[in-house]
């Protein structure tokens, strides 16, 4: 865990005030790909599953994940979003669960981890949330894809002051570190890997989440490397 030195609390202040704190997307959180064999895709988490930085859910991450999907996989998608901007790992446990257990979900994609880094939460902590996280989601939709997306490189955000983006990415590799070997342990669960170096036009205005171009490349990548990792394969044969 990163020591609170007075700089590091000093420049976390600092950002929390001076950041722009952009709106969630616009509702509806939710609509579909036309396709035979529409199947239904959950996005779960914070922020970015809420879609700031983007003006409508379509344009953020759950739209572009339901088209990457679709392109892949030849079939329709119907998709939703549920989650908080600011929300933790333990937030989504507390508040959030019901809502997203509350319909059936072929796959489920799971966002979440930025906020428990910037909070400095104990790796243990995140490690135990994920872990409880999976569990309900498998009992709720016991044959669904649960893909869990990285932390965000912190390191390549320039919008953090030094030391602080450093400080945040060794807690944030941390907590991945936890996250992934918990994540390993559920069968018909996949992490994805540390993301690329991000284009340019990846953030939006506040330099902190994705732009809609940046939903782009996410759901991009994140698509391609699950099938890579053969964790698509079970939705190509329902």
């Amino acid at each position: 865990m990163v020591a609170p030195s007075p700089v590091l609390i000093a420049q976390g202040r600092r950002l929390r005030r001076d950041t722009p704190r952009l709106p969630d997307a616009a509702q509806p959180w939710s609509g579909a790909v036309e396709g035979p064999r529409p199947l239904r895709l959950l996005v779960l988490g914070d922020s970015t599953a809420a879609g700031v930085g983007a003006q409508t859910q379509h344009d953020a991450l759950p739209g572009h994940l339901a088209r990457q999907l679709a392109a892949r996989l030849g079939r329709g998608v119907e998709w939703r979003a549920v989650g908080e901007n600011g929300a933790t790992s333990r937030d989504l446990l507390r508040r959030y669960l019901p809502e997203a257990t509350s319909a059936p979900a072929d796959l489920v994609y799971v966002t979440v981890g930025a906020n428990d880094a910037l909070t400095l939460r104990p790796r243990w902590a995140f490690a135990r949330d994920i872990r409880t996280l999976l569990s309900r989601l498998r009992h709720a939709n016991p044959d669904a894809v649960l893909l869990v997306s990285s932390l965000p490189a912190f390191f390549r955000f320039e919008l953090l002051p030094n030391p602080l983006r450093w400080n945040l990415y060794l807690h944030s590799r941390s907590l991945e570190d936890g996250a992934r070997a918990t994540v390993a342990r559920f069968a018909g669960a996949h992490m994805s890997p540390p993301p690329p170096p991000y284009t340019e036009g990846f953030f939006a205005s506040d330099l902190f989440h994705p732009s809609a171009s940046g939903y782009r490349d996410w759901a991009r990548f994140a698509i391609e490397d699950a099938a890579a990792a053969g964790a698509l394969t079970p939705l190509e044969s329902r």
